[in-house]
């Protein structure tokens, strides 16, 4: 899996190289700003990017217009967003933009190197990752709020979906059992009026849509 990395850390970017080298990726760049990163994705076409949502020159929102850019121009190439802090503004944009193929996490998450890894992995094969932070101030900051309808177990369920957990993580999560989760699933579905679907990937992705279309109050 070919990988480009965009960090203006220089000591970050080489940890991260090292961390995904050793992880199984092919890590063909590493870029310390936004343009850059455009003209690395231009030249190797990666399959998936890591970039930092702040970069120069002005470390405010480089990075995150560069990901919206390239999955303009690129949508098939999958896109991880880094970030110090919640910035819920930037993640709403990212999911505007797409719900699948996407990720976008806090930089404290990287520490927990085989979570990293595997959300690194579930973005490249079309899935979601979001930091459960980021999920918690969408979900908070809907309006109106339709979780009103959830009960307190649909609504950690909804959260766990999100994060992109598949049923069976869920499961693992919560120590229920299946056919309990297929039960919260099928409630939170019909209570969000999100329409059936036939796979656990295709509802994370209903439900990151629903939560991507929320707008900050």
């Amino acid at each position: 899996m070919r990988v480009i990395l965009a960090e203006d850390s220089v000591l970050l970017r080489a940890g991260l190289t090292k961390l995904l080298t050793d992880g199984g990726f092919d890590v063909v760049d590493a870029v310390g700003d936004g343009e850059e990163l455009l003209r690395s994705v231009a030249e190797h076409g990666p399959d998936l990017v890591v970039v930092d949502v702040r970069m120069p020159p002005t470390h405010t929102d480089e990075g995150i217009r560069a990901a919206l850019a390239i999955r303009r121009l690129r949508p098939d190439i999958a896109i991880l967003v880094l970030s110090q802090y919640v910035e819920e503004r930037y993640a709403t944009d990212l999911l505007s933009a797409a719900t699948s193929s996407v990720g976008y996490l806090l930089k404290d998450r990287v520490a927990r190197v085989g979570d990293f890894l595997d959300a690194l992995r579930r973005v490249a094969a079309g899935g979601t990752a979001l930091d459960p932070e980021v999920v918690t101030q969408l979900m908070v900051r809907r309006r109106p709020d339709p979780r009103s309808r959830l009960t307190p177990r649909e609504l950690e369920v909804l959260r766990l979906m999100a994060e992109g957990r598949s049923n069976n993580g869920i499961v693992d999560a919560l120590g229920v059992s299946h056919s309990a989760v297929e039960k919260y699933v099928g409630n939170i579905f019909a209570k969000l009026d999100l329409p059936p679907t036939d796979t656990d990937h295709r509802r994370v992705l209903a439900v990151l849509k629903y939560l991507g279309d929320g707008r900050p109050s």
